[in-house]
């Protein structure tokens, strides 16, 4: 290895072991600080701010790869377009939550603080695909035709975001959030409450074990 790219790669190497220090840490205390993350990387300040001059430069660097995990989720054979809209909403809510359960609290930062607009814009792709559901489930007579489709689009959307924030405010564990999405949506999408847990329950890709 050449002189020079030693320290890229020592540099590559504290980068990610703050980014990773910084998803325990802020998992553990929101407000945890830069000097905390700096101990927690087992790294001196000075090397943590030559990476990240700002709390605000590293909150956006793990929304970024959060994002990055999201959208390669999306990408992948298993989270594919289901044929039955309806169930594809489903996925998307659920697939939405597994990304981001292993650093709940950036979902906080997402959803409340100054990067939801810019979160929610990065997911623009997932977003155009859930109201093509909405459209394709409404044409088909499977989804309430009495909310137009971009109404109920937001009202999908928002919905997510706040089981997600809920989940991370209180603490609920994974079981408990993929249950509570999916009878969120199916209720936005127009199924009573006994229809919606019959559905779950005899559909293998929303159980609990293999979504």
């Amino acid at each position: 290895m050449t002189d020079t790219a030693r320290p890229r790669s020592d540099a590559a190497r504290n980068r990610e072991r703050i980014v990773e220090a910084a998803r325990v840490e802020l998992n553990r205390d929101p407000e945890a600080s830069l000097d905390t993350i700096a101990t927690a990387a087992g790294i001196g300040r000075r090397t943590l701010y030559g990476h990240f001059a700002t709390r605000d430069a590293l909150l956006q660097e793990l929304l970024d790869r959060g994002v990055a995990r999201v959208l390669a989720a999306f990408d992948a054979d298993a989270v594919r377009p289901h044929p039955d809209p309806v169930l594809d909403l489903c996925l998307i809510a659920v697939t939405l939550w597994h990304e981001v359960e292993s650093t709940r609290v950036m979902t906080l930062f997402a959803v409340r603080g100054p990067f939801r607009s810019q979160t929610i814009a990065a997911l623009a792709r997932v977003r155009a695909r859930a109201l093509d559901d909405v459209r394709r489930g409404q044409a088909g007579g499977g989804i309430r035709t009495d909310i137009d489709d971009r109404t109920l689009a937001h009202l999908l959307e928002e919905g997510i975001l706040t089981v997600l924030d809920e989940a991370t405010t209180e603490g609920l564990d994974d079981e408990t959030v993929h249950g509570v999405l999916l009878r969120l949506v199916l209720g936005l999408l127009g199924l009573g409450w006994r229809d919606a847990a019959a559905l779950i329950d005899s559909t293998p890709a929303l159980t609990w074990r293999t979504a």
